[in-house]
């Protein structure tokens, strides 16, 4: 059985002007495992808050059941449900010291003072705080108020941590860093945590498991690369990463590959799950790091004209037409200093093994 399970979970909420109902989740079914760190991903309005919510106790279900650890905990209140949640906003007392701020939630369990410090001692230095416990919360930067709300759910010892879109008032660089800081944290603790964001990145870098949310329901979970590399859904493959979709028609299968018609040629794809029969029209997923150009257009079955390209430094990336199709293609070799510029004839080649028929 897993440590926390959601069945047919649903979250309807009076419309607007009182005429019927929306459904901010709909009954979806989740598994999460003791230890894993999964993250809900979606644009907003998806439902992936409502449903952290619902799993923290500040929203009740319409239907359905939240099971942790064997027990329902969806009619329990957030504080009976051994939950920690960290917020947007860190929500941190102003009138209280880093340490107050921390100890808060233990003193209202009523612990002894000496459980209290040695808590509290022990989740400062994990979260490198020891030395500002006496700081008042305006002494300190962004990164180190975000790790007193982080210390303050933690020193909780909960069974779940729950984090919506902690990093998304600091700087790129700074995020980048308590990204990579939460992820120690929780492998080191083995606690289980779910984590809100619309931010793909950091749904790649920080999951063991991303779940992708579309309109209340749940597109696809799996690890980052099943989600990057085979998703199941033209959502799911246009939301994570840059994607280009390529309609084709199917010449036949060989082996282990399926040939397809397309962009003016034959192209050979991996098969995919779903048997395709010569002549079904299917759309591939063509990641622009997929395509691959080149000047030397001798013997190349695919050739195109570069529309747009743009040096950004680690990459230049192009506006490729072919076949009456624009397609993006990002180069990143840092041996490639050449820019091609706009009205360049161009051999074009996909890296077959990368390419992806769409379920």
């Amino acid at each position: 059985m897993s440590y926390l399970s959601l069945r047919h979970l649903e979250k309807r909420f009076p419309a607007r002007g009182g005429s019927g109902e929306v459904t901010a989740v709909d009954r979806i079914e989740l598994e999460i495992e003791r230890g894993e760190f999964v993250t809900l991903l979606g644009p907003s309005g998806c439902g992936k808050t409502t449903t952290l919510r619902l799993i923290a106790g500040f929203e009740f279900p319409t239907s359905g059941e939240i099971i942790l650890d064997g027990s329902d905990v969806a009619p329990l209140p957030p504080d009976k449900r051994e939950m920690s949640m960290v917020f947007q906003s860190y929500a941190i007392f102003p009138h209280l010291s880093v340490f107050e701020n921390i100890a808060y939630g233990l003193k209202l369990r009523k612990l002894s003072r000496d459980d209290i410090k040695r808590r509290v001692a022990g989740v400062l230095v994990l979260t490198e705080l020891d030395g500002l416990e006496n700081r008042a919360p305006n002494q300190l930067s962004g990164g180190q108020q975000q790790r007193v709300a982080l210390a303050r759910a933690l020193v909780m010892e909960p069974k779940v941590l729950l984090l919506d879109e902690p990093l998304s008032n600091l700087d790129a660089k700074l995020r980048e860093q308590m990204r990579t800081e939460i992820r120690e944290i929780q492998q080191r603790l083995g606690i289980t945590s779910v984590y809100v964001t619309h931010d793909q990145v950091e749904a790649m870098s920080l999951s063991d498991r991303i779940v992708v949310m579309n309109q209340g329901k749940i597109e696809q979970a799996g690890s980052p690369q099943e989600i990057y590399r085979r998703p199941r859904t033209a959502f799911v493959a246009n939301f994570i990463g840059r994607t280009n979709f390529v309609d084709a028609t199917v010449a036949g299968p060989a082996d282990e590959w399926l040939h397809v018609d397309t962009l003016g040629g034959i192209m050979a794809v991996p098969l995919p799950d779903e048997a395709r029969q010569p002549g079904e029209q299917v759309t591939m997923v063509v990641r622009p790091d997929s395509i691959k150009l080149s000047l030397d257009l001798v013997d190349s079955p695919f050739q195109g004209v570069v529309k747009r390209s743009t040096y950004l430094g680690s990459q230049v990336e192009y506006d490729i037409e072919i076949a009456g199709q624009t397609l993006i293609a990002v180069e990143s070799d840092p041996r490639h200093v050449i820019v091609i510029p706009s009205g360049t004839s161009v051999a074009v080649r996909f890296l077959t093994e990368a390419l992806y028929v769409l379920p």
